[in-house]
């Protein structure tokens, strides 16, 4: 039997690359994007919308978007710079769209059998790995997301007995995401970090489910 995915956020790099990928490996993928669909993320009526017609189960969801700063923004660099506006822009896609799209999970996901439910963050919102600060409202705003995530585990455990739930990091890609900050790091192509998330998704056990986890399937501390 053919296995199913959602990805959300399927028109950007890393999100086409992961539906790219599933596919040559035989899956059936269902994509939805603002791009494509209308999708936004930053309103619940609108992810309502489009997720409650979706006709389910899905062994796979995985969430790909996220923003690092507002339009006309950057990151951070100092307390200082923090602005309402561009704070709450970061936390309604990267924070308050994880949870508007959680909340159908447990209709999404298959009541038996393996699944995996995965959302992308970021190292960056690790608490226990930030060393050099900055970056205030992408860092929160991940961090959150990850609760989120820890949260959606626990609950998905009781209904859902063989859901995996996971943040992963999928280290630096050569994509619009990160052209003007990937300068001093090593980047991926978005083919190769689809491939190495979807390694680590598809070997992820039920013992793993609402933990966070780097491309190489290595934990980042919370």
């Amino acid at each position: 039997m053919t296995q199913r995915a959602l990805i959300i956020g399927a028109s950007g790099g890393i999100g086409a690359a992961v539906a790219q990928n599933l596919t040559h490996r035989g899956w059936e993928v269902h994509g939805l994007s603002r791009a494509r669909d209308g999708l936004d993320l930053t309103d619940q009526a609108s992810v309502d919308a489009q997720l409650s017609t979706l006709e389910g189960p899905y062994e796979l969801v995985f969430m790909a978007s996220g923003i690092l700063a507002a339009d006309g923004s950057a990151p951070e660099k100092a307390l200082s710079q923090i602005r309402q506006k561009s704070f709450e822009e970061v936390f309604k896609v990267n924070t308050f769209g994880v949870g508007y799209v959680l909340r159908h999970a447990p209709k999404l996901l298959p009541k038996k059998g393996r699944s995996v439910l995965a959302v992308l963050t970021a190292r960056v919102g690790s608490i226990g790995d930030n060393q050099i600060g900055g970056w205030h409202a992408y860092r929160a705003s991940k961090a959150a997301a990850n609760q989120l995530v820890h949260g959606a585990a626990i609950e998905l455990g009781r209904s859902h007995k063989e859901a995996i739930a996971v943040a992963l990091h999928p280290g630096t890609v050569a994509t619009d995401f990160t052209a003007e900050y990937a300068a001093r790091h090593s980047t991926v192509t978005p083919a190769e970090a689809a491939d190495n998330l979807v390694t680590v998704m598809l070997g992820l056990t039920q013992a793993e489910s609402g933990q966070f986890f780097d491309y190489a399937h290595k934990p980042i501390v919370w």
